[in-house]
């Protein structure tokens, strides 16, 4: 990457629309980020910490210098407290997926920051050095953010390819390859498509908790959308289904039927799942997993009605209870990992 490429590479924990996926629900591009990146994660995270020995501050030798990331080693999800001590109060949780920063450790348990969290968590159920790094490569996903008014999505990668369409300043897109130093290689709707590299800014993302405020608010939130409609056990009103339909619209527009259907079946298994919320709402915007949801395309795509019959199709069919994939509650963008491999993604 030359000096003069106005694309950055930072690392993010990602909450909301700047940070975002948990249990991450959407593609990731291919390559091993955490190492290829300038530096990567290593680069970031190699700084001496203080690390507690018996209660006593203690600086890390070079030579015993350990990287600061932490990631979540649980199934859904683990408290972290003001005070390491399970009697402490609660400050906030990680989910499956999550990762943070390490400020300090004592006997069994770390101080860290996800997001918006500072407190202590059990080691028991955290993963550190090698292990969290593989889990962060797993999981971690690289978005580009539009810095300007408006962005072209083109075909293909240069100025005079046709266009799919335009960008808002702020949108935030999947990364698929930004190994070119003038196009960055993004998902649109499902399809591989180029943006100019000098107009975005590229972060690679890993999930963070939510801070007990944080989850408060947003139950509060699925506690009054649940007020406004009767959701069934598999059945739900008509906007709900449109609102599904559009989230397929984001995540898969340009995939064959399978493929939307596939995505449909997803959110409606996590419905299902005692690991998610027990709605469709309360699924597609849940904290860290669909970032269409959290970026505000979703609600776009749902007001302005351009939703294609294919992916409205895909909605009904998967709120009826039809699935072809099974069980899978997670899809990313094919980077050959285990799983069903449906057009572009793949689901696990």
């Amino acid at each position: 990457m030359t000096e003069g490429r106005k694309v950055c590479r930072v690392f993010a924990l990602a909450l909301a629309l700047a940070l975002s996926v948990g249990s991450t629900a959407e593609a990731s591009g291919t390559g091993n980020y955490l190492e290829e990146m300038n530096g990567g994660v290593a680069a970031i995270l190699e700084s001496n910490f203080v690390a507690r020995q018996n209660g006593k501050p203690e600086p890390v030798k070079p030579e015993e210098e350990q990287s600061k990331l932490v990631m979540a080693n649980v199934k859904n999800a683990l408290n972290v407290r003001s005070e390491p001590s399970e009697d402490a109060e609660k400050v906030g949780k990680l989910y499956k997926d999550c990762g943070g920063i390490i400020l300090e450790r004592m006997n069994g348990w770390t101080k860290l920051q996800s997001g918006n969290i500072v407190g202590w968590a059990s080691d028991e159920y955290l993963l550190f050095g090698e292990e969290a790094r593989a889990l962060a490569n797993d999981v971690g996903r690289t978005i580009a953010t539009v810095n300007t008014e408006s962005l072209r999505v083109r075909k293909e990668p240069g100025a005079d390819a046709g266009i799919y369409g335009l960008l808002p300043k702020g949108e935030v897109v999947e990364v698929l390859d930004d190994d070119d130093e003038e196009w960055v290689t993004i998902d649109y709707e499902g399809e591989d498509a180029y943006v100019a590299a000098e107009y975005v800014v590229v972060d690679f993302q890993i999930d963070a908790g939510e801070t007990m405020e944080e989850i408060k608010a947003r139950e509060e939130a699925e506690r009054e959308a649940k007020r406004h409609v009767n959701y069934g056990e598999y059945t739900t009103d008509a906007d709900t289904t449109l609102l599904l339909a559009a989230l397929i619209q984001c995540e898969a527009g340009g995939e064959s039927y399978e493929g939307q259907l596939a995505v449909g079946a997803v959110v409606m298994n996590r419905v299902r799942s005692g690991a998610y919320p027990d709605s469709i709402h309360g699924v597609i915007y849940a904290s860290g997993q669909f970032t269409p949801a959290l970026n505000g395309k979703v609600n776009a795509k749902y007001e302005s009605g351009r939703i294609s019959d294919s992916c409205k199709k895909a909605a009904e069919e998967a709120v009826s209870g039809v699935s072809n994939v099974g069980d899978c509650t997670h899809f990313r963008r094919n980077n050959g990992r285990d799983g069903i491999v449906i057009g572009n993604h793949v689901f696990y």
